[in-house]
């Protein structure tokens, strides 16, 4: 069992490996730690853990704490259909794991502590509940005759954002290392404490990658498009979408009000570069230069590379 792959649902995981076929276990505690237990003593070199909005995560927790070599990717789908196998079933899903383990042996995912977890948790509270509110003023324009109900839940929604955005600062400061980290990501001008706790929840490789790969990660890196004679232009794409909106808001406030990220701004606008591309620059840049001052553990100043 050298290679091994789960598909996953809410109810059941399906778990193959090479040779050995597909067998089912239920997505619950009880019955998956029996099975981390024998693969600690059989010692797989991979397995990959298929990315299930959020229904993984027991899983990938279990598999991690017990020291498993673990990945949860995004690019299987992509891999099976190279690969000619357009059918989808639990079954299938599970072997196209295992081949795909064999295969691209993808780097092992970070192990996330309880903490990250339940910051990651709350982030994703913080921006369901925006997005509430932002659909609910939509509605309120258009809405006369229930326009009471939306603004009482308006009202409520706003009393859990703000709750929520306790416990975020709460679990934060509750971590030593957390909280260092945090201090040192706020002192940069333009980012705030939203795109602090989000990098600190959903970007927990900040400060062990090196540039290159932590702004292809924040999917801020130029990827060429080049064919033969053509020479495309240079797009971004890909990434992680959360760490990526916060980057572009953090972004706008930094060329405007960081003397460092301005004068880079009003560089590339002068040499007739579109704004668009001059704000891209900008949000390459502030992730790199986070990279640097996490790995470091250096507070901002004016001379920052």
């Amino acid at each position: 069992m050298r290679f091994v792959g789960i598909d996953v649902s809410q109810e059941y995981l399906d778990v193959a490996s090479e040779g050995e076929g597909v067998f089912r276990v239920r997505n619950d505690e009880p019955a998956f730690a029996s099975l981390v237990q024998m693969w600690q003593r059989v010692g797989p070199e991979l397995i990959v853990l298929e990315a299930s909005g959020g229904y993984e995560r027991l899983a990938a927790g279990l598999l991690q704490r017990a020291g498993l070599p673990v990945v949860n990717p995004r690019q299987v789908r992509d891999f099976a259909r190279s690969t000619g196998q357009l059918a989808k079933t639990d079954a299938i899903d599970a072997r196209v794991l295992a081949h795909f383990a064999e295969a691209i042996r993808p780097p092992v995912s970070r192990v996330s502590s309880e903490t990250q977890e339940r910051l990651r948790e709350l982030a994703l509270r913080r921006r369901q509940l925006v997005e509430m509110m932002t659909s609910e003023k939509h509605r309120l324009s258009k809405s006369p005759w229930t326009r009471g109900h939306i603004e009482k839940h308006l009202r409520w929604l706003g009393d859990e954002l703000k709750q929520t955005e306790k416990d975020i600062k709460g679990v934060i400061e509750s971590d030593p290392d957390l909280s260092a980290k945090a201090a040192i990501l706020r002192s940069v001008p333009g980012v705030g404490s939203v795109m602090a706790a989000t990098l600190l929840s959903s970007f927990s490789e900040l400060g062990v990658l090196n540039r290159q790969e932590v702004a292809a990660l924040a999917g801020v890196a130029p990827l060429n498009w080049d064919s033969g004679k053509l020479r495309g232009r240079r797009g971004t794409w890909g990434g992680r979408a959360q760490v990526r909106t916060v980057l572009y808001m953090a972004a706008l406030v930094a060329s405007r009000r960081n003397p460092v990220f301005r004068v880079l701004y009003e560089r590339l606008c002068a040499a007739g570069k579109p704004k668009k591309v001059a704000l891209v620059a900008v949000m390459r840049k502030l992730i790199v230069t986070l990279n640097s001052m996490i790995r470091t553990g250096t507070f901002w100043t004016t001379e920052a590379p």
